[in-house]
C-alpha cells in the first residue's frame, strides 16, 4: 500500500547536469531545466535544501520528485547535498560550513553553466523539514556576529520558502523531535551549548529583512505545525516580511510530492516569495 513517505523512493527524472561546488565527495548540485525552453530574460534560480534531521541516511536522491516538479512548472532548480549527521565533517561546524559554502557559490556557478538563462541575484531558497532550517539561516548569516566563521556584512539578495521547517531549534530539541535530531547536530541540549545554538538557530536570528513564506500541514507529526506558527509569529513581531500558510490535514512529506494535492499550494508559495 502506498503511503505519505513513498516519495522518498519513488524515481525522478536525472538532473540536466551536475557540478561540484566545493572540494569534498558531497559539494554537488543537481541542476534540472524546465520541459520547455525558458524565455530568453534572465530567470531566479530556485535553490532546494533537502531535509531527512540532517542524517547521513537521507540524501538529496529523495528530493528528486519535488525538484523535478519545480523544473516542470518552469522554473530552473539547483538541488544541493551537504555533509551531513553520522558522516565524516558533518553536523557541527561542518554541515553549516557546507551550506555557507552553497549560499555563496551555487547561484553564480549555475549561471556560469548556464549562460544568461539565470539571474545569480534572484534566488528562491526552498528548503523542507532540516532542509528549511538550513535554507532559513542561510539567509539569515547577516545577522551573526562579526566574530561568527559564518557572518555575512549584507543581507543576502534571496527569499526563502520554508515547507514544514525546524525553525525554532531549542523548542524543536524540547519536543525531543526526529529523536532529538538536534541534539546530535549540535552537539547537545541548549543548555550545554547555548553559543552553538545563538549562532545557528534562526528563530534567534530575527528580523532578517527577508522575505519568507512558510508552509505547513496541520496534520504534520514530524515536526509540529506549532514551530512555524511560533517562528512566523516572533518573525512578523519583529518586523520581517512571513507568511505562514496552514494546509488543513496535510502531513510532512505531502509538501514534497508533486502527486499530492498540497503540491499546488507548494509553487504557489515559491511565486509568492519571488520578487
Amino acid at each position: 500500500m502506498s503511503g505519505p513517505r513513498d516519495v522518498l523512493t519513488r524515481p525522478a527524472r536525472p538532473p540536466d547536469l551536475t557540478l561540484s561546488y566545493g572540494p569534498l565527495p558531497d559539494h554537488l548540485v543537481d541542476v534540472r531545466l524546465p520541459a520547455a525552453p525558458v524565455a530568453s530574460v534572465a530567470r531566479p534560480l530556485v535553490l532546494v535544501v533537502h531535509g531527512g534531521f540532517w542524517m547521513a541516511e537521507y540524501d538529496r536522491a529523495h528530493a528528486g520528485p519535488q525538484s523535478v516538479g519545480l523544473a516542470d512548472a518552469g522554473h530552473v532548480v539547483a538541488t544541493v547535498e551537504y555533509r551531513r549527521v553520522g558522516q565524516r565533517g558533518g553536523g557541527w561546524p561542518g554541515t553549516f560550513d557546507d551550506v555557507a559554502l552553497v549560499a555563496e557559490t551555487v547561484p553564480r556557478l549555475v549561471a556560469e553553466a548556464l549562460p544568461g538563462r539565470i539571474d545569480d541575484t534572484r534566488t528562491v531558497l526552498v528548503g523542507h523539514s532540516a532542509g528549511a532550517h538550513l535554507a532559513v539561516w542561510a539567509a539569515a548569516r547577516h545577522r551573526l556576529p562579526v566574530g561568527s566563521r559564518w557572518h555575512l556584512a549584507l543581507r543576502p539578495a534571496v527569499a526563502v520558502v520554508s515547507l514544514a521547517g525546524v525553525l525554532d531549534l531549542a523548542l524543536s530539541e524540547h519536543l525531543g523531535l526526529g529523536g532529538h535530531a538536534v541534539r546530535a547536530l549540535l552537539g547537545g541540549r541548549p543548555r550545554r551549548r547555548p553559543e552553538r545554538y545563538a549562532e545557528v538557530d534562526p528563530a534567534g536570528l530575527l528580523p532578517t529583512g527577508v522575505r519568507t513564506v512558510l508552509l505547513h500541514g496541520t496534520a504534520d507529526t514530524a515536526v509540529m505545525v506549532q514551530v512555524s506558527r511560533d517562528y512566523a509569529e516572533g518573525a512578523i513581531a519583529a518586523g520581517d516580511d512571513a507568511t505562514l500558510h496552514e494546509l488543513d490535514g496535510i502531513g510532512h512529506y505531502e509538501l514534497i510530492d508533486p502527486l499530492s494535492r498540497a503540491w499546488p499550494s507548494v509553487l504557489a508559495a515559491v511565486d509568492e516569495a519571488l520578487p
